[in-house]
């Protein structure tokens, strides 16, 4: 297997990558603010890391509506780690929202005991799709890019010059 660079990697698979790495570094600043006592930081920067996930969760949808499957190109036993990283990914990803819902709705109305419970629930999952999001893109886009997938980019980056020219 060749290892290198992809051809081409769609904008909005970098960016998606980029928001991912941003809201993992909000949530570690928000768990040392709040263990500091400073909970005024920690609301803004809990703000910020929910903003963030759900412009990525926008542009995600965009992405794979636009794209479509993206394959993954390693084989044997990465092939294997790849798809438990995936698979636990996904599985926790969907329970993300719900409960970054449920930590804001109970900070509203100030049940800070719950929110606390809550939170130690919350943030491991949280902070694990975020980093789990930024490996992904990397073994799917730079380690082990599919020839498939880089073949498709670069046909549908010609059409689109062919039809702006």
């Amino acid at each position: 297997m060749e290892y290198g660079l992809p051809l081409a990697i769609h904008p909005l698979a970098t960016f998606n990558a980029v928001l991912n790495g941003i809201a993992a570094v909000l949530l570690v600043v928000g768990w040392v603010l709040i263990a500091r006592g400073n909970w005024k930081a920690h609301r803004a920067v809990m703000i910020a890391a929910f903003s963030v996930s759900t412009i990525f969760l926008i542009s995600y949808l965009a992405y794979h509506y636009l794209v479509g499957h993206v394959s993954f190109g390693g084989q044997g036993l990465i092939r294997v780690v790849y798809l438990c990283i995936l698979a636990s990914h996904i599985i926790l990803a969907v329970t993300v929202p719900v409960l970054a819902v449920a930590m804001f709705v109970l900070a509203f109305r100030g049940s800070w005991h719950r929110h606390r419970q809550l939170g130690k629930i919350t943030l491991p999952i949280w902070l694990y799709v975020s980093v789990t999001g930024v490996i992904i893109y990397f073994m799917v886009y730079i380690l082990f890019p599919s020839q498939e997938n880089q073949a498709e980019t670069v046909l549908k980056q010609q059409c689109t010059c062919r039809c702006l020219a």
